[in-house]
């Protein structure tokens, strides 16, 4: 076949045009990217909450947050759904893509009436440390009743995915993976180095050992925590000497001489490793190991579609110490932000962009340090718990006669003596309803519900009784739930503030996405964080976790 001169030309037209388009900026070819993400990474922040994010973006370095944000998907109005909003919580909800009546992590601790003990939402007896210390090993994720969408990717690939996790905290490094996991770890105090349990493993790989014995948590500590950047790009924040915070044993103000302070058993008392947690060099050292395990493990090294959890806790330690206004919070945000640009280039470089899909989300927010709204004439205050429960006490004795009616007050329950009340022949619902009607009358306590309130009825979606409902579950709950007022917080010894209500400081949190087939857009659009794990599910067009109720974001599924 013979082509004329026009014929020729459009066909180079045509090669040159084709190749125009599928030719990367950085000088390489292009390329669609696969059916399937080969590495997914979560990248789950304590303590996050978005307003911090639009705050500090233009003050991010280009290749962090910032890029993220500039070349993915930023959902704007991203929320949870429910009044307890706690780390653990937070993390089994992200990775079940349901609320914590069907995931049964409630809270991060619970009271068991059979046992007559406060349970941690991870705690497992019947498991044994792997490497780190005894206490610390004592962990699994039995507590938790559902499937995770990690655990349905085991399931769909037949175990050949590979699934890790990893977090300064046991409970966000397990909840964020799930039961099928090839490897959780979490950093242990006592030794400073990473470990796992027994339900993930008999042994720590040898890289993880290799890894411990470089003592990075020791070379961190031996550090001085001064700001990151110049004062000025701290000056919206509050001063960084002031009254409002809590700091490290009454110091809070920079620089932090983390040496010198660990050498004092500063804060309170401890002289092992717990001080890394409370700087932004936790989040540094947890950095360094998931990168260290992408390496050592091969994550998406094949067409099977791997996992890796990466749960950033030191903010969580620094805002409850220094609250979200500081100049301590700030700065740990932007150094944050430089361990995730440094995540990410190096994800891009070893896999490629259009090969991993990354969501970087917050399992909770906080408020604002009660002190520092009331230094600006706005209601707030600190709920004491131990005074409302000597006077739930007198109150009951004054009503049903001399008994220990209380067994006690924790995360915002209170968990009724029911043998007690069983052979006085009281009615249960009755005192359930005695109590939740004097407890409303204290300040700063907004509703209090009986548990029998949540039983046997339904409720308008999105409302108060509704979220609260969204925290019942008949084995774990307490007999009465109590929701405060807004910018108000519980009264603790080393916390200035705290996270646990359904206000939009608690429960508004960021919620990135970027890679793969991720498009550059802003939704405004109101998504609940169970909406996640099924958008990851049909993105990898596996079953969704087994009690699901989110629903796939359909501005990431429909291309």
């Amino acid at each position: 076949m013979v082509f004329s001169k026009y014929e020729k030309h459009l066909a180079f037209l045509f090669i040159v045009t084709f190749f125009f388009r599928f030719f990367s900026v950085t000088g390489q070819v292009a390329y669609i990217p696969p059916e399937k993400p080969k590495l997914i990474v979560s990248i789950i922040v304590e303590q996050l909450r978005y307003d911090q994010i639009e705050k500090l973006k233009d003050r991010f370095g280009e290749d962090g947050i910032r890029r993220l944000i500039n070349e993915g998907t930023t959902f704007k109005n991203a929320n949870f759904n429910y009044v307890l909003t706690q780390s653990s919580t937070g993390h089994a909800t992200i990775a079940s893509g349901t609320e914590p009546s069907f995931h049964g992590i409630i809270s991060d601790y619970w009271y068991v009436p059979l046992k007559n003990e406060i349970i941690y939402c991870t705690q497992d007896k019947e498991v044994g440390p792997v490497g780190g210390s005894y206490e610390q090993g004592l962990h699994s994720p039995a507590q938790l009743l559902t499937s995770t969408f990690s655990d349905e990717l085991a399931l769909a690939t037949k175990g050949k995915a590979r699934i890790f996790s990893i977090g300064l905290k046991e409970s966000s490094a397990i909840l964020s993976a799930g039961h099928a996991a090839n490897g959780v770890f979490w950093f242990d105090n006592t030794t400073g180095t990473w470990m796992s349990s027994s339900w993930y493993m008999k042994e720590l790989p040898a890289w993880v050992n290799d890894f411990n014995a470089m003592k990075l948590s020791e070379t961190y500590l031996n550090n001085i925590w001064s700001p990151l950047r110049g004062k000025e790009v701290y000056s919206d924040f509050l001063p960084d000497s002031n009254s409002f915070e809590a700091g490290f044993g009454g110091i809070c103000w920079f620089p932090y001489d983390l040496k010198k302070m660990r050498s004092k058993g500063i804060p309170d008392g401890m002289k092992d490793y717990y001080l890394i947690r409370e700087t932004p060099f936790g989040n540094s050292f947890t950095k360094d190991f998931a990168i260290r395990l992408i390496k050592e493990e091969a994550l998406g090294q094949d067409d099977i579609t791997d996992f890796l959890s990466v749960c950033f806790s030191a903010n969580d330690y620094i805002g409850h110490r220094f609250g979200p206004s500081s100049v301590e919070a700030a700065d740990a945000i932007l150094r944050l932000d430089a361990d995730i640009a440094e995540l990410i280039k190096f994800l891009n470089e070893t896999i490629g962009k259009k090969n991993v899909l990354v969501y970087l989300t917050a399992s909770h927010g906080v408020s604002e340090i009660p002190a520092v709204l009331e230094s600006n004439r706005i209601p707030s205050g600190y709920f004491r718990p131990n005074q409302a429960m000597q006077l739930l006490r007198l109150y009951l004795n004054a009503v049903y006669g001399q008994g220990d009616w209380v067994k006690g007050y924790w995360q915002n329950q209170v968990f009724l003596n029911r043998t007690l009340i069983e052979d006085a022949r009281i009615s249960l619902d009755e005192m359930q309803k005695k109590v939740a009607r004097f407890l409303v009358q204290h300040s700063g306590v907004a509703a209090a519900f009986p548990l029998s309130v949540f039983e046997a009825n339904e409720f308008i979606s999105g409302s108060l009784p509704d979220k609260a409902s969204n925290n019942y579950i008949p084995q774990r709950s307490g007999d009465v739930l109590i929701v405060l007022s807004p910018g108000w917080v519980e009264k603790s010894d080393n916390r200035v503030t705290d996270h646990n209500s359904h206000y939009d400081y608690d429960t508004h949190v960021p919620l990135i996405w970027y890679g793969w087939t991720v498009n550059r857009a802003t939704v405004t659009r109101k998504v609940n964080m169970t909406d996640i794990a099924p958008t990851l599910s049909v993105m990898c067009g596996i079953p969704l976790p087994n009690a699901c109720t989110g629903e796939p974001i359909n501005e990431l599924v429909i291309r």
